[in-house]
């Protein structure tokens, strides 16, 4: 019994600090900022994979986009307004991460694949398809709804603040925007005579121990940033920092997408997100905290709507986004980030 004890307690020093595995035991329960950056975009990834298996379950084309892929891509960004909303920090922050979010959405990540082997809806042919036409009904009218989104948060922060009466107001449009969706997703397998299958549970069961990796990395990043924060990796970048990793999923799912030529899914995918932003995240926090809108949020909101009706122009009429349009929106998006900084 003696000689035990004495192994165990042998086994128990090899664990405590100074101990030989004592490293791996404090790498696992106290994580640093890389292990927490690795978990954060490890269940991203891992929820936009599952987008394939939710398209042929019961969901198709642009509706994945957006319906369903922007709850995917954009719950990082829903994370950190319930976070800072819950901790009452200050709510240009997440007005910032929005911001920077939809600004990326709507410029680089669309600029990156029309640059390297174009974004267009017509793959080479000289008419489209009606399913494809439809999409690209759908898609233009998801833009439109960006720009009233946009245009309407602009008019509320007229007076300087975003309030709770402004909040429900945000929350009220996108819930109204979100069900249309659903109606139309109820109509087009009712007229096609397709079913919701039930192994899209599963998919949703993986989505769930995502969104829960998610949830605890962001919170842990933004702890860490608060602690150990220096320079401009601190607290005071907090909203820029935390909308430019949160657009990492979004420039990977685009870049995919519009690599097998489904580029209604890629464009349809931003636009989305966009949408989960503003007014979704921005309403979340004003619900529960007065926002105090920044003197530079203008140039966000005119960036936003700016690119949002270019790319209408250019889908409407071409179909397509071109090269050198891809190249000004790079520009513009390198112009953002300037006065960001600055």
């Amino acid at each position: 019994m003696t000689d035990i004890k004495e192994k165990t307690a042998a086994l128990m020093e090899w664990f405590s600090p100074g101990g030989i595995f004592y490293p791996v035991l404090h790498l696992l329960f106290t994580p640093g900022w890389w292990q927490l950056l690795l978990c954060f975009l490890s269940c991203s990834f891992l929820m936009i994979f599952s987008l394939n298996a939710v398209e042929k379950n019961g969901f198709e084309g642009s509706l994945v986009g957006t319906l369903v892929m922007p709850y995917f891509s954009g719950f990082p960004n829903l994370c950190f307004a319930w976070l800072m909303a819950r901790n009452s920090a200050n709510g240009v922050l997440v007005l910032e991460n929005c911001l920077v979010n939809n600004v990326t959405n709507l410029t680089l990540i669309p600029a990156l694949p029309a640059i390297l082997w174009g974004l267009t809806l017509s793959n080479g042919k000289e008419t489209l398809s009606p399913d494809m036409r439809i999409s690209l009904l759908s898609l233009l009218l998801s833009i439109l709804a960006l720009g009233f989104f946009s245009l309407a948060l602009f008019f509320m922060s007229r007076d300087g603040k975003l309030d709770a009466v402004d909040g429900t107001l945000l929350l009220g449009i996108f819930l109204f925007w979100q069900l249309f969706h659903v109606f139309e997703v109820l109509k087009n397998n009712t007229r096609e005579k397709r079913q919701i299958k039930k192994r899209i549970l599963f998919d949703l069961l993986i989505i769930g121990f995502c969104a829960w990796g998610i949830f605890s990395s962001i919170e842990g990043l933004i702890q860490w940033i608060f602690a150990h924060g220096k320079g401009f990796f601190s607290k005071s970048n907090l909203g820029l920092l935390s909308g430019l990793l949160m657009v990492v999923p979004n420039a990977f799912l685009a870049l995919y997408y519009s690599a097998v030529h489904r580029s209604d899914i890629a464009y349809a995918s931003q636009i989305g997100d966009c949408h989960i932003c503003i007014p979704l995240c921005v309403g979340i926090f004003a619900v529960f905290s007065t926002i105090r809108v920044p003197a530079n949020m203008e140039t966000g909101i005119f960036i936003i709507m700016g690119a949002a009706a270019g790319h209408f122009l250019f889908l409407a009429f071409m179909k397509r986004l071109p090269r050198f349009a891809g190249v000004f929106l790079a520009g513009l998006y390198a112009f953002f980030i300037y006065k960001e900084i600055l």
